[in-house]
């Protein structure tokens, strides 16, 4: 194992930086539809709460569609079929159509061993147009500088909500007005901002992105709701262009709750001010445990 591939955390070593643990390879066989299969492993410490993150599983998918598009993926969307568990998984990926800019995938992401398909993904890959016109009726969030917000870990208040094991993983920096519904006291809007990095310091893709939209507490839970489980019904992230070295500020706001379900609209925004992906994610509102 390389060096690079061990972070420590506090006094835990754990392997596998990002990009090894969401690498595919291509496999010999053909799925039944005549689909190109890769092979996936998925590692321990990137989920919630035992749940494999949602983040991380597509943007395992997203790797082998764009192997076979031979393209970045420009837009993903991810709709959650079954709980991702440690394991042994399958890629099977298909072409819908490819043109000479664009060619538009879909992958279904399977558990070996239970044989269940744990999340179906469509996406159009393809290269931004560097050259066209630019216009942004919006701006990074305004939160403090990323040395002046503590990493979200787990504090010393026993009644605090934990911080998932996700996050061991991460250098998620929570803004001073985003923590309170860890202690009890929620700001009373639907709202998180903060500060995304790898904790070992590995630089941010486009696979980064799909990670860091999936990465917050929701945004929910500073409304007062319950701070409880919010399965992903469905995830959509939109790649607006690679993010320059450094840390990455996002916002993440629930508008709307209604009918057991709720949406979430994320921005993430790279060190330079560069908007570089969007997010909307339908969830299961949280309920009380």
């Amino acid at each position: 194992m390389r060096p690079d591939a061990l972070v420590t955390v506090g006094s835990t070593t754990m392997s596998h930086n990002f990009a090894e643990a969401t690498s595919v390879q291509r496999s010999i066989s053909q799925s039944e539809s005549g689909g190109i299969v890769y092979d996936g492993m998925v590692y321990e410490g990137w989920d919630i709460l035992g749940n494999t993150n949602g983040g991380y599983l597509m943007a395992m998918a997203a790797r082998a569609m764009a192997d076979a598009a031979g393209r970045p993926p420009m837009t993903v969307t991810a709709h959650y079929l079954s709980p991702g568990a440690v394991g042994p998984h399958i890629v099977e990926v298909t072409e819908v159509r490819a043109g000479r800019r664009f060619a538009t995938m879909t992958g279904a992401v399977i558990n070996v061993e239970t044989g269940r398909e744990v999340i179906r993904v469509l996406g159009t890959f393809g290269h931004h147009d560097t050259d066209a016109v630019e216009r942004l009726d919006g701006a990074p969030p305004s939160i403090p500088a990323y040395d002046d917000c503590p990493v979200d870990v787990n504090g010393d208040d026993p009644d605090a909500q934990p911080v998932p094991e996700l996050q061991q993983r991460l250098s998620v920096r929570l803004a001073p007005g985003s923590v309170g519904f860890r202690s009890g006291k929620p700001r009373g809007v639907a709202e998180v901002s903060g500060w995304f990095d790898f904790a070992d310091g590995q630089k941010i893709d486009e696979y980064g992105l799909i990670l860091a939209s999936d990465s917050f507490p929701p945004a929910v839970f500073n409304s007062g709701l319950p701070v409880s489980w919010v399965p992903t019904v469905e995830l959509t992230v939109h790649l607006r262009g690679l993010p320059v070295p450094g840390p990455l500020a996002v916002v993440f706001r629930t508008r709307f709750v209604s009918g057991g379900v709720l949406e979430e609209d994320g921005e993430v925004w790279d060190s330079a001010g560069h908007l570089v992906a969007q997010s909307r994610q339908l969830a299961l509102t949280p309920r009380p445990s």
